[in-house]
């Protein structure tokens, strides 16, 4: 149990990380640019552009929503102190281990809002298109991609976030090949940016006899769901578009009409599918955003590599370049090898404990242009 005296030089520092994040927030600026959209609720002009106006209320939440979680860490922050002084002046320590509890509540606040502050990118707050690839072993690595999806999807639960799968495509005899799903909430994006990668498993295979070691790939894909506002224009003519009967579950009129649709980009020879819906319609709306969203990543890329190439600097991404590997066996370990940050549970890591990973992976990165 802390002793008072620590819980207040550690409330020192609670207080310079709250000078710190005021300053990275800019709250003042905040505050009035609240101000200013909210006058502009009460034009009579502004309910006329509805689209425009849910944009603005959306705004308006959000920046209240930070504004208000920065106040009520600083009033905690403040009681605590006062609560801590008082009792050390009276000498009561019996108040030490309950003060204690206050505090350690008040650091995980701190740091989780912390990481939120790093999510400042361009598409940080959106939702996130996360594609699942088995790499090559057949059914082990299918079964190693089917865990991720789990892993990713107790992940979203965890956060509060909606789970949509847009695409998948099963495994002869267990696991998936691939799978796509769209990840619903707010800064989706900003976090699931860090699992972009190929990730590597290293077990006793069930699905061998003999009880053997195995090492799985599978490669991890993550795009921002993009707005219908963005500058990439996709042209009909540039479109392959075919139909065909979606696969797996759905029922009856999924599986004996044409509703999956299939896009290719031809300049690019991007493709892109979405069978989940039960219309076509819905599933061709779906599979343009994923476009979109492919698109932007394709220019985004060109742009970087543009810029190491300036720097002089070459950057080789190869199948074998895992960015995170999970070891069963000969013992327990996970371990990203981009940020050194290692879990020797690795059962809790499959539960979607991997906020570990994504926060040492937005700390490290978040000055480099990768993550920008």
């Amino acid at each position: 149990m802390m002793m008072l005296e620590e819980i207040l030089q550690r409330l020192e520092k609670a207080e310079e990380d709250l000078k710190e994040m005021r300053v990275s927030l800019d709250i003042d600026r905040l505050e009035n640019e609240l101000k200013w959209l909210e006058s502009e609720t009460s034009n009579p002009d502004f309910w006329q552009d509805l689209e425009n106006s849910q944009k603005v209320l959306q705004k308006i939440k959000r920046l209240k929503d930070k504004i208000e979680r920065f106040q009520k860490l600083y009033s905690q922050w403040e009681d605590l102190k006062v609560l801590t002084e008082l009792s050390l002046e009276e000498g009561n320590h019996d108040m030490a281990e309950e003060l204690e509890k206050e505090l350690l509540d008040l650091e995980r606040k701190i740091e989780d809002f912390k990481i939120e502050v790093l999510l400042n990118g361009p598409y940080d707050k959106n939702n996130a298109i996360l594609s699942i690839h088995a790499g090559a072993g057949g059914t082990e690595a299918q079964d190693w991609a089917e865990m991720l999806l789990r892993m990713y999807t107790r992940w979203a639960a965890k956060k509060g976030y909606k789970v949509e799968t847009l695409d998948i495509l099963p495994g002869e005899e267990a696991g998936i090949k691939n799978v796509t799903v769209r990840i619903v909430g707010e800064n989706a994006y900003g976090y699931l940016k860090a699992e972009k990668g190929v990730h590597r498993l290293v077990r006793i295979s069930p699905f061998d006899a003999a009880g053997r070691r195995h090492t799985s790939f599978a490669a991890v894909e993550v795009l921002p769901e993009v707005e219908d506002d963005t500058d990439i224009e996709i042209k009909e003519e540039d479109l392959e578009i075919d139909t065909f009967r979606a696969s797996g579950a759905g029922g009856q009129h999924v599986n004996k009409t044409e509703s999956a649709v299939r896009i290719k980009h031809i300049p690019t020879g991007i493709v892109v599918t979405c069978q989940n819906e039960r219309s076509q319609h819905k599933n061709r709306e779906i599979a343009l955003k994923i476009l979109k969203a492919k698109l932007l990543e394709l220019k985004e890329k060109e742009r970087r590599e543009k810029i190491q190439k300036l720097k002089g600097e070459q950057t080789e991404i190869g199948w074998g370049n895992q960015i995170r590997s999970y070891v069963f066996c000969p013992y327990t370990l996970v371990k990203d090898h981009r940020t050194e940050a290692e879990v020797g549970n690795v059962e809790a890591v499959m539960d979607g404990e991997i906020d570990v990973f994504i926060n040492a992976y937005l700390k490290k990165f978040r000055n480099e242009e990768e993550v920008a």
